[in-house]
């Protein structure tokens, strides 16, 4: 049995434990609090963006003259892809990193046939610490078609717009080169404090979302035409739908954060009773001991 010495230490490391796990729920509680009223302005914006790109599409589709069509809008035969695979800088947040990269590990092997060859864009430190482990061992093992491309540093809420414009520029600029045929982008999606759900999104070659049944077919008259509002708009689309990414992958890591150590408290405060109850039983152990040797030291000088 450990010495009540090493119990009393262990309890105090358990105890100033406790106090940093209860320190960072709070911070991480306070910063959720300003990026889920981010997300949840950033969202109203970012669908109505796409019904308009929709319905601009939808109107240009139905004209017989398709050149004005944009690129970004062109489906082509998919030889190599990019995954825009957004991790974070920092740990201690539960699964949130963890389940993302094996979510991505399982669709790079499940959709081999569709993706032959991979490129990921990895943003994040524990994101590239992962993908290092896994992919510098060399070719060999079902991700020997990925690579990593391109590292960024983890967005934070000041820094989530500049990073998304990064790799939509990147991006756009590299599938209208022709050096990748799609681009995807793998997140936490913000659902409460306590519930994140990774999806792995295709962002180009673009699909808007269809125009509601029923809508109006009546068109308008745009300046300068159609093919240029659409030039403006598809690349807008692709910085904004990054941007809510990025938002909501911040406000998922303070949530899944927030969870995480709130769990580790509630650990701390079960571990420092079952400590306490021990100490208690070896201290009473001791005494009993040291009560039995006066009583026996008493009867021997008796005999």
């Amino acid at each position: 049995m450990p010495s009540l010495k090493a119990i009393r230490n262990r309890i105090v490391s358990v105890k100033n434990t406790q106090k940093i796990t209860k320190a960072m729920k709070l911070v991480a509680a306070a910063r959720l609090r300003r990026a889920q009223d981010a997300i949840v302005a950033a969202r109203p914006y970012a669908k109505r963006l796409n019904e308009v790109l929709a319905d601009v599409t939808a109107r240009l589709q139905l004209e017989s003259d398709d050149s004005a069509s944009h690129p970004l809008l062109v489906r082509r035969p998919i030889g190599v892809a990019r995954i825009i695979v957004v991790n974070s800088d920092r740990g201690l947040a539960g699964g949130f990193n963890s389940n993302l990269s094996r979510r991505v590990e399982r669709f790079i092997v499940d959709e081999k046939a569709s993706y032959p060859r991979v490129e990921l864009a990895v943003v994040g430190r524990k994101g590239r610490e992962h993908w290092k482990r896994r992919l510098g061992s060399g070719s060999a093992g079902p991700w020997s078609h990925a690579q990593v491309v391109a590292e960024y540093a983890g967005a934070a809420g000041d820094t989530a717009m500049e990073r998304a414009r990064e790799l939509a520029k990147q991006a756009t600029e590299d599938y209208l080169d022709g050096k990748i045929d799609a681009v995807l982008v793998a997140y936490n999606e913000f659902k409460s404090a306590i519930a994140q759900v990774v999806q792995v999104q295709t962002l180009l070659p673009l699909e808007p979302a269809p125009l509601p049944e029923g809508a109006t077919r009546f068109d308008f008259e745009y300046e300068p035409s159609k093919g240029d509002v659409l030039s403006t708009l598809v690349p807008l689309y692709i910085e904004i739908e990054l941007y809510r990414v990025m938002l909501e992958s911040i406000a998922s890591e303070f949530g899944a954060r927030m969870s995480a150590m709130d769990n580790a408290t509630k650990n701390a405060k079960e571990m420092i009773g079952s400590l306490t109850l021990q100490f208690n039983r070896a201290r009473q152990a001791a005494i009993t001991k040291e009560l039995m040797e006066i009583v026996g030291g008493a009867e021997a000088l008796k005999g």
